[in-house]
């Protein structure tokens, strides 16, 4: 059986993960409040991120960092801006 959330990111109902992805309060946030698509574009962007700044996911300062930006994009509606990408034009 799958779980329906209001996802905060997508502004609609939306299937919910399947389980905490993310540990703490803030997991337990995205637990409720953000769709498996949702968290599917964050991993993407995420990606990007930690390949485009050379992040060192050992580095707590690194870690901080994009849990802010993983916040601010599934909450706040911030897109993520990825030095030197060009998204690919759409036809």
């Amino acid at each position: 059986m799958t779980r329906t959330v209001f996802c905060q990111y997508l502004q609609r109902d939306a299937e919910g993960l399947d389980f905490q992805m993310y540990p703490g309060e803030l997991g337990q946030r995205i637990y409720q409040h953000i769709s498996k698509e949702a968290w599917a574009a964050w991993q993407h962007k995420q990606t990007m991120l930690i390949n485009e700044k050379r992040l060192n996911m050992m580095d707590a300062d690194a870690r901080a960092y994009l849990s802010k930006e993983m916040e601010a994009f599934l909450f706040e509606g911030k897109d993520i801006e990825i030095d030197g990408y060009t998204p690919p034009e759409t036809k």
